[in-house]
């Protein structure tokens, strides 16, 4: 279930954070991780040399974890209203909660999704003595979700929907007719949720007492129930060992490479080119490959390049595979200090493509991963909650908690302007018609310049040093008119801090 923070100040190294912030101003400042400013504080090289954290560094880790582990491992249960004669939009897919049908569609859709949350007692990360992620590690989440969308949509059958999201049984959202008496009070169409109400793992509801209409089954497809030791495999991938490919462990290991640590905070760009690097360095993805975008620009030639493996041979290999598919990632900033509105229809039309595979930011303080909307309000899942670790070793273990029954809505102008947008091409015609429909829904921004382009050619053909995709610098920032002065000393968009 998503967590809806505690409004309790938030601790560092056991010392209130509001306490701090007078002191803040009078002290010289640096980075914090990507997103956050700290003290500037004299190195100890012993320290340094030894890449050991100190006995401080280890009483701080131990206060803030135990206090994250509280903050973020409860909820307030609340439920979500959906207007129903309103599309909800999910990565390309488009439901209108008119009927029971219609909601069973939406809420297997929902469901279906890889749930990557806060997780506390998986082992050490190297170099630290963090045990949990908690209260830092939500872009690395939102950003495993990004890759574990385009993971299924790369190796599932279309249009794939997890068999066992029945046994998630609860009412969590409401469905309601805008200024009817039923949004008043009346009685809304029932739908899903999740037997974790109270956050812990509960059984389903004998069949007596589960709402009729949340035992309206989708007639299971055989194809969907085949590809279940594929789901449990890509989930592993994720799993919070050192081994997992695209696990804590290995994400803060590779971002150690752009000055990143275990409990620093991660902006979307750096997650985006930790993601390429993740990917690239693994086996256990077969036939794909990421490209992260370069100053809000993609370079087709670039892609090709990344794709067709024989263009890199001299001479080339005929039998070598003739194209990869590709994760393409766009680090963006949509505004200044906040969102561009002039935007907002823009990404609503990204976010209808059946490319799209979602966009990872969030609202100021809070990383999220946004997969949908509908009317004015973005459709996300958060990782913002804490969940014991899970042993994917073990066989047949439990992936309830890798999937969320609770959908949270929230609304557009509260989005933060930096992001990073993620599409997925499976083979050559696939990028061809990416590149087309993209630029379609670029074009119906109200700003006169897009959010991002696609330009023929090759990074280096217009001065830029190797490779876009093996750029790891900031992203570009589109920003509102009259707000260029103004912004001019935040260049870096992982300056913006997301807790």
């Amino acid at each position: 279930m998503n967590s809806v923070s505690p409004s309790a100040a938030q601790y560092i190294g056991g010392v209130m954070q509001d306490e701090l912030g007078e002191n803040r101003r009078h002290q010289p400042m640096e980075r914090q991780g990507s997103f956050g400013l700290r003290p500037s504080q004299t190195p100890d090289p012993s320290r340094e040399a030894a890449g050991e954290p100190d006995e401080m560094d280890k009483l701080k880790a131990k206060l803030m974890s135990a206090w994250n582990n509280v903050k973020y491992g409860w909820t307030v249960k609340s439920k979500t209203s959906f207007n129903k004669t309103s599309p909800v939009t999910v990565l390309g897919h488009s439901y209108l909660l008119n009927s029971e049908d219609e909601v069973e569609r939406f809420r297997l859709a929902f469901v279906s999704r890889i749930w990557l949350t806060y997780r506390r007692e998986f082992p050490q990360l190297e170099g630290s003595t963090w045990t949990t992620d908690c209260g830092w590690g939500c872009m690395l989440r939102s950003g495993q979700m990004l890759l574990a969308q385009g993971l299924l949509v790369h190796l599932m059958p279309r249009d794939w929907a997890w068999p066992d999201a029945q046994q998630l049984t609860d009412v969590d959202f409401e469905v309601f007719r805008p200024r009817s008496p039923a949004r008043a009070g009346g009685v809304p169409i029932p739908s899903f949720g999740s037997p974790r109400g109270s956050n812990t793992p509960e059984k389903s509801l004998p069949s007596e007492q589960v709402p009729k209409c949340s035992q309206k089954k989708r007639p299971e497809c055989v194809r969907d129930r085949q590809a279940e030791p594929v789901h449990h495999r890509l989930v592993t991938w994720f799993g919070d060992q050192p081994p997992a490919p695209f696990g804590v462990h290995q994400l803060v290991e590779i971002g150690k490479s752009s000055g990143k640590k275990a409990g620093d905070w991660y902006g979307p760009s750096i997650v985006a080119h930790i993601l390429r690097k993740a990917v690239a360095k693994t086996s256990v993805v077969h036939n794909m490959a990421v490209y992260v975008a370069q100053d809000c620009t993609v370079y087709k030639e670039d892609v090709v390049h990344l794709c067709d493996p024989s263009l890199s041979q001299t001479p080339p290999d005929p039998s070598s595979q003739a194209w990869k598919s590709v994760i393409i990632l766009v680090p963006v900033r949509l505004g200044g200090e906040a969102l561009n509105p002039s935007y907002i229809e823009c990404v609503k039309n990204i976010l209808k493509l059946e490319c799209c595979i979602g966009i990872i930011g969030g609202k100021p303080k809070h990383s999220l991963y946004f997969i949908g909307f509908q009317d004015e309000q973005l459709l996300y899942l958060d990782p913002h909650y804490c969940q014991p670790v899970v042993d994917v070793t073990q066989v047949n273990f439990s992936l309830e908690s890798f999937h969320c029954s609770s959908p949270k809505k929230m609304p557009f102008n509260r989005m933060d302007p930096s992001c990073t947008i993620g599409f997925y091409a499976k083979n050559k015609k696939d990028f061809e018609s990416l590149c087309s429909a993209v630029s379609v829904a670029l074009s119906s921004s109200k700003e006169k310049y897009p959010i991002f382009t696609f330009v023929e050619g090759q990074g280096q053909d217009y001065g830029l040093e190797g490779h876009s995709s093996n750029h790891s610098g900031p992203a570009a920032h589109i920003l509102p008119p009259g707000k260029l002065g103004r912004s001019n000393n935040r260049r870096n968009s992982d300056e913006f801090v997301f807790l």
